[in-house]
């Protein structure tokens, strides 16, 4: 059987749902829970990453500094993950995090711009930890563009390389397309799938990944994530066994954390709700529903029409504040009509 690296940033992607208020007893023990079950990489932080706790995308409940150490304390088996966007967190962030012994680091970048990660990947190669690009929003690049910008990744220094379905776009064989022209492109370099469910698909992508060549995928407690949520880990884990695959997690321990996380980290586990499926098929990141919906409040604008909108003016994570000049126009224009 094939083994599997499962990456679990429930408590990084999570955040999002909860507008970036995890707090340090929640990190501690769900830190735990995934540590009993022997999930081999948990990655912590506020959901854009390290430096991102901001006005503009949220304020965290507590610093990077303070979720690292928690949670590093809290992993005895388990790997320490972080995430970071270049231009919200600087190699600062990546040194502090290091000397919190933080060993898997993952830069994230638009699909096409994998330039910006060169300089981050460079750093974390010299200082001699596990050092992965994430190509985001990889719906809006062909299989061709993202097998050539996952290539240069490595050679910047990527340990691993892969591919965010940012928005729940994907369908299996838009995955194996994908991950399967990457695989070519980099040969033995580890390939990685971060799946979200906007349209029920992430579990079947992930396999669709799997089955194309990837070697990590990422999966949430319950999909813990924005919107519809991400990859359903504790249902990934058995299909994958199902399937041919082995990722050495106990399934009893693995179910019980995702019990503690329904419990302890969410109001209520993501559901695929309406907003989740327009977003999906506009192929507009999920993390923009609460802000599209604040905005949308009392203009009379539909948020579906402000998201379709979104979708043809290729917005990507980051590029909140073009919600706003797209409800006012959609506004104007109910105003004149």
């Amino acid at each position: 059987m094939k083994r599997l690296v499962i990456h679990d940033p429930t408590l990084r992607d999570g955040q999002h749902a909860v507008r970036h208020g995890l707090g340090l007893t929640a990190l501690r023990r769900y830190a735990q829970a995934a540590d009993a079950a022997r999930i081999p990489v948990v990655e912590v932080g506020h959901g854009n990453g390290l430096g991102a706790s901001s006005l503009q995308v949220g304020q965290a409940a507590v610093s990077d500094d303070e979720m690292l150490s928690t949670v590093r304390e809290a992993l005895g088996h388990s790997r320490l993950g972080v995430f970071m966007l270049p231009g919200w967190g600087t190699s600062a962030d990546l040194r502090r995090a290091i000397g919190h012994g933080a060993e898997v680091f993952r830069i994230g970048v638009h699909a096409t711009e994998v330039t910006l990660a060169e300089r981050h990947l460079g750093f974390l190669r010299d200082a001699g930890v596990e050092a992965q690009c994430m190509l985001m929003m990889s719906h809006m690049a062909s299989p061709e563009v993202l097998a050539e910008q996952a290539a240069r990744a490595v050679g910047y220094g990527a340990q691993a390389v892969g591919i965010m379905d940012s928005a729940g776009h994907f369908l299996p064989a838009d995955v194996s397309a994908r991950i399967g022209a990457i695989v070519e492109a980099v040969g033995t370099v580890p390939v990685v799938f971060h799946g979200h469910d906007n349209l029920g698909m992430a579990v079947a992508n992930s396999v669709a990944a799997a089955d194309a060549g990837a070697g990590i995928l990422d999966g949430c407690a319950r999909g813990f994530g924005a919107g519809a949520g991400n990859t359903q880990l504790e249902v990934l884990v058995p299909v994958l066994e199902r399937s041919g695959y082995t990722t050495g997690i106990d399934l009893y321990a693995l179910l019980d954390a995702a019990d503690l996380a329904e419990r302890e980290l969410m109001p209520a586990p993501p559901v695929t709700g309406s907003m989740s499926i327009v977003s999906g098929l506009a192929g507009v990141f999920s993390g923009f529903k609460h802000r599209v919906v604040e905005l949308c409040a009392g203009t009379g604008v539909d948020p579906r029409d402000v998201f379709f909108e979104l979708g043809r003016r290729q917005a990507i994570a980051g590029q909140e504040d073009l919600i706003v000049d797209v409800v006012a126009e959609l506004s104007s224009r109910a105003t004149d009509s």
